[in-house]
């Protein structure tokens, strides 16, 4: 197998670069926040709170725009029958982040929460925030994994080296800076890589679109040249199919730890939305080039390239449209600088995801659920576990399965349909308790199961209104694959079922409880009687007897340990009044 050196030479560039970035941040940030009595390990998962604007921004805007968002983006636009019409990533996950800044941003930064399941576990108690975490971990790996198995066939594909090598250093370069800045890492590592992300495509468009081979993309985009027109269409039949795909990006992009943790970093809740929404105006403009690269490719005459007469699509290469047209339609060193920003996208998402696992795993399920009395240097040696494992895992993943994106695409799902509305609950419902939460959490999971999962194989058991039989042809085998395609918006009417079904379960525990229909022995879950026992108390009783002094009373063991209910709020960032939870009234009273 040939090594183009000048490709090769490329990526070590990047990636000495990035490593070293990495490294001076973790020093230049090695007491930040400690002199001010904050936990090394809160340091380390949310930057001290001190994250600025400038890079802010960056890190923000990286939540979501990495190797899959840049490659997708000019698939998407690229395939046949899809075109930009489909390509939804971008206005997607920019509306995500303008809905998550309006709503959600200020809430969780001015409660002083350091993950996105504090929350979860402060109403619901440390039980349900484990099986919380399950999807949200799953996500996390899963996206990981895919986007490591994406660089490695993009960096096949210019500098012809061993794919396993290429994902193996990879993570080992992400792995090795988070593991050593934490977030402080992450963040000033994103600036380098978003500028790498945008230069090297901007620099790779002009070449592409000047290459004899290309034809005018304005005449493409609405005429049939080599291919339908880039711009695609939405078919009426295919409305309610690409509306639900539209929420589960807006809605289902904000439930993510790696969102939240940008938010939770910042020097405060109003900084907070102003970084989220920078972050959307940068979706948009880094999504640009990848629009353009696609149009190119659908508007190349590939006969007359190096590519050969047989086009990408025909190869079922379309994933790797962004990679073949820098490797054929620019000049070689042009290539190589736009392969180096590929893989800066890559490792902007996969630093990022590992970190957001290791974190809610350390706090949330190490120290939280198991040790309460874990001291801090325990928890930050169990986030560098974690962040070792958690990466190995998405590497193993990245090589080792074939299905990985399957695997994403149903997680990504489970993330919209279970925690997003169980953080609107826990946010904004009043009186939402543990008994609905568990409702919802099931009513969600069967209902997207139940709809089953073409990339996975996994067949449905609930078939929705509108359903049809597909078929689909692997191109290189000619095996037909036969799949039940659900044209229903069965997600987001998921992700609806389990929102009623968490408020209204919660309502009718409550009742059924407080009225003295059930008893309170029957209360396993701890989440109405002992909840509520001072509201639930005949206080007059108490004050009319005289022999009663309601100082002489023992005080009603509350549903956490002190030390567990004092650990979710940082009391020293609640500066905007009326920013409280909407059960935190009766729980501090």
């Amino acid at each position: 197998m040939a090594i183009h050196v000048e490709g090769l030479l490329a990526i070590v560039i990047f990636y000495v670069l990035i490593l070293i970035v990495g490294i001076w941040a973790a020093w230049k940030n090695k007491n930040s926040g400690i002199s001010e009595g904050t936990d090394r390990s809160e340091s380390i998962m949310v930057g001290g709170r001190d994250i600025g604007l400038f890079v802010g921004g960056f890190t923000m805007t990286a939540t979501w725009v990495g190797g899959g968002y840049i490659n997708g983006t000019a698939e998407s636009v690229y395939l046949p029958g899809s075109g930009l019409a489909w390509a939804q990533a971008p206005f997607g996950y920019a509306l995500s982040l303008v809905v998550g800044g309006l709503f959600f941003a200020k809430p969780m930064r001015s409660r002083g929460y350091v993950t996105m399941l504090d929350p979860f576990q402060q109403l619901y108690g440390e039980r349900m925030g484990g099986l919380l975490f399950i999807p949200a971990l799953l996500g996390e790996i899963f996206w990981s994994a895919a986007i490591l198995s994406a660089l490695g066939a993009t960096l096949s594909v210019i500098v012809d080296i061993n794919i396993n090598m290429s994902v193996v250093i990879s993570a080992l370069i992400a792995i090795f800076y988070t593991l050593v800045g934490g977030l402080y890492s992450v963040a000033y590592t994103d600036v380098v890589q978003l500028f790498c992300i945008f230069i090297g495509l901007w620099i790779s468009v002009p070449f592409a679109l000047s290459n004899p081979a290309v034809s005018d993309i304005g005449v493409t985009a609405v005429n049939t040249v080599f291919q339908s027109p880039w711009l695609g269409e939405i078919d009426p039949s295919d409305g309610w199919m690409w509306a639900d795909n539209f929420c589960l990006l807006m809605l289902g992009g904000i439930p993510w730890q790696v969102y939240f943790q940008r938010v939770l970093s910042a020097s405060s809740a109003s900084y907070a939305q102003v970084l989220s929404f920078l972050a959307a105006f940068g979706c948009l403009v880094m999504a640009v080039p990848s629009v353009l690269i696609g149009a190119i490719g659908a508007s190349t005459d590939w006969n007359q390239t190096s590519y050969g007469p047989v086009s990408p699509v025909q190869k079922d290469e379309s994933d790797m449209i962004l990679p073949i047209v820098l490797q054929h339609l620019c000049p070689p060193f042009i290539s190589f600088f736009g392969l180096g920003a590929v893989s800066a996208a890559v490792m902007s998402s996969a630093d990022s995801s590992i970190l957001s696992a290791s974190s809610m795993f350390a706090r949330n399920i190490y120290k939280l659920a198991f040790r309460q009395s874990a001291s801090d240097r325990e928890i930050v040696w169990v986030m560098r576990i974690t962040i070792f494992v958690f990466g190995a895992l998405a590497t193993a993943m990245a090589l080792l399965t074939g299905s990985v994106y399957g695997l994403w695409y149903l997680s990504s799902d489970l993330v919209y349909v279970i925690i997003f509305p169980q953080l609107l609950c826990v946010l904004f419902v009043k009186g939402t308790n543990t008994y609905g939460s568990v409702a919802g959490y099931i009513f969600g999971l069967l209902l997207r199961i139940g709809g089953g999962e073409p990339y996975l194989r996994l067949p449905p058991f609930i078939y929705y209104p509108g359903w049809q039989t597909r078929e689909k042809e692997q191109r290189l085998t000619r095996e037909v694959e036969r799949f039940v395609e659900q044209r229903f918006p069965y997600k987001t009417v998921s992700m609806l079922a389990s929102l009623l079904s968490n408020a209204a379960f919660s309502y009718v525990a409550k009742y059924l409880f407080e009225s003295g229909t059930l008893s309170p022995k029957y209360d396993f879950l701890d989440a109405v009687v002992s909840r509520h026992s001072k509201e639930t108390m005949d206080k007059t009783t108490l004050v009319t007897h005289d022999n009663i002094n309601l100082s002489e009373l023992a005080a009603v063991r509350p549903r956490h340990g002190g030390s567990l209910a004092g650990t979710f709020v940082n009391t020293d960032v609640l500066t905007d009044e009326g920013n409280v939870s909407p059960d935190s009234s009766t729980e501090h009273q």
